[in-house]
């Protein structure tokens, strides 16, 4: 017995000699697992840094998220004039698009052939330009309704223009752009057409010398357009301004436009748009239509014209419909606080719109207006007619109103006067010239 306890006491004494060592040797173990998540760690960021510039060096991209940032310059684009810049701005669009993020334009001028900047993308794109971007000044046929520059099918998308001025060069175009001659003007390519934008926003951009249409907005909903310019020649034919169609939620804020056709054009399908603070001219004015061309062509509705300077044009505000129509409608229209300044016929409704005699000329046209307010319209009209309202005999217009007119003519012709058919306005306010006064007869 006593043996078996001395026994025991030295176990016990090896017992507490080992934990002591193992406790001893734990820091140990742990310095050297810190030692070699250190070093593992260190590796990695250095490999990590290692492949950012590789691939910044490759496509451009900026480190530090999962957005791309893409610099058309970084992807061998030379901004020079004259070398063709589409491979490096197509590469970068790709970048930007696959993941999200900036595609950058730097200071330069840039040549491009075309541009098709196409989605869906991944993530919300911004496309800054602060360089601008030059088309050749050949004439070249397209497919019809063809953009220069196209923005197809992406939501959350937004240009930051910062004064880029985007020349099509359409000098040579216009000589062969005679639509009533050759019929083939809708080959020649629009300057920016934006189709299938949703929740986006452009803004800071100067449109000039189209080939045909400076900016063609299709099917897009929720738009934002801001600090807009357009410019070219009244001697520019069936370069329109701003078309609008087939899209809900479009607001124009804020424009110059110098052109040689409308300022705005709004066609079928067109709902809840705004358009202010718009100053054009020379141009045709602001127009909506024309309508009732085609068959099937959807309603106009909700549509306000307000705060607007209209200079020099050959029309102010108007609605346009062509004889012989299909049905159709247009409803729910505001004009409001415009000025005129020399224009000819401030106010025009024309549901006899016949341009260049090729229309069913006296077959009524069946595009229904309804719900039309003109309201605080003031200035100079150029013409002796400043209002003139030709509705359909066969579908007249109904709940036209009229409200605080005050147009004047210093002609040799006289005073101004107010043009009427198949109408009965609601009238209220003071009205300068008195309502309806004369009938009103087809043409300018």
């Amino acid at each position: 017995m006593e043996g078996f306890r001395i026994t025991n006491g030295l176990f016990f004494i090896v017992l507490v000699v080992m934990a002591t060592l193992v406790a001893d040797a734990t820091p140990l173990v742990d310095k050297a697992k810190d030692a070699a998540t250190s070093v593992g760690d260190k590796a990695k960021d250095a490999a990590t840094a290692v492949g950012d510039k590789v691939s910044g060096a490759v496509s451009g991209a900026v480190p530090g998220g999962p957005k791309a940032s893409c610099d058309v310059k970084v992807l061998g684009a030379k901004g020079d004039g004259k070398t063709d810049d589409c491979a490096a701005f197509a590469k970068a669009w790709t970048d930007v698009c696959a993941a999200g993020g900036t595609l950058i334009v730097p200071k330069g001028e840039y040549l491009v052939g075309s541009l098709e900047l196409k989605g869906p993308c991944k993530g919300p794109v911004t496309l800054e330009l602060n360089g601008n971007l030059k088309a050749p000044a050949t004439v070249a046929a397209t497919k019809p309704h063809a953009g220069w520059i196209e923005i197809d099918n992406v939501c959350d998308f937004t240009l930051k223009g910062n004064n880029a001025i985007l020349d099509g060069q359409g000098a040579l175009a216009w000589k062969v752009n005679d639509c009533a001659k050759t019929g083939k003007c809708n080959s020649l390519p629009i300057n920016i057409r934006l189709t299938g934008l949703t929740n986006s926003k452009i803004m800071g951009i100067t449109s000039t010398n189209s080939k045909l249409f400076h900016m063609n907005i299709i099917n897009c909903k929720n738009l934002t357009l801001e600090n807009i310019g357009i410019d070219a020649p009244a001697e520019s034919l069936n370069t329109d301004g701003i078309h609008i169609g087939r899209s809900n939620g479009v607001n124009l804020i804020g424009a110059k436009i110098r052109t040689g056709d409308d300022c705005v054009s709004i066609g079928d399908g067109t709902e809840n748009l705004l358009i202010e603070n718009v100053e054009c001219g020379p141009g045709h004015g602001i127009s909506i239509g024309s309508l009732g061309l085609y068959p099937n062509e959807q309603p106009v509705k909700g549509v306000t014209v307000r705060k607007c300077l209209i200079k020099n044009t050959d029309n102010g505000v108007r609605i346009k419909t062509w004889p012989g129509s299909p049905p159709g409608i247009a409803s729910n229209i505001i004009f409001e606080d415009i000025t005129m300044d020399n224009v000819s016929t401030p106010v025009l409704i024309d549901q006899e719109y016949c341009p260049h005699g090729k229309c069913k000329a006296g077959v009524p046209s069946q595009v229904k207006l309804s719900d039309v307010t003109i309201k605080n319209i003031k200035g100079t009209s150029a013409t002796k007619v400043a209002v003139k309202l030709m509705c359909s005999k066969g579908c007249p217009c109904t709940n036209i109103a009229l409200a605080d007119i005050n147009l004047v003519h210093n002609g040799k012709e006289g005073p101004a006067v107010s043009a009427c058919s198949n109408i009965k306005p609601v009238l209220s306010g003071k009205l300068v010239p008195e309502a309806c006064t004369e009938v009103a007869k087809p043409g300018p």
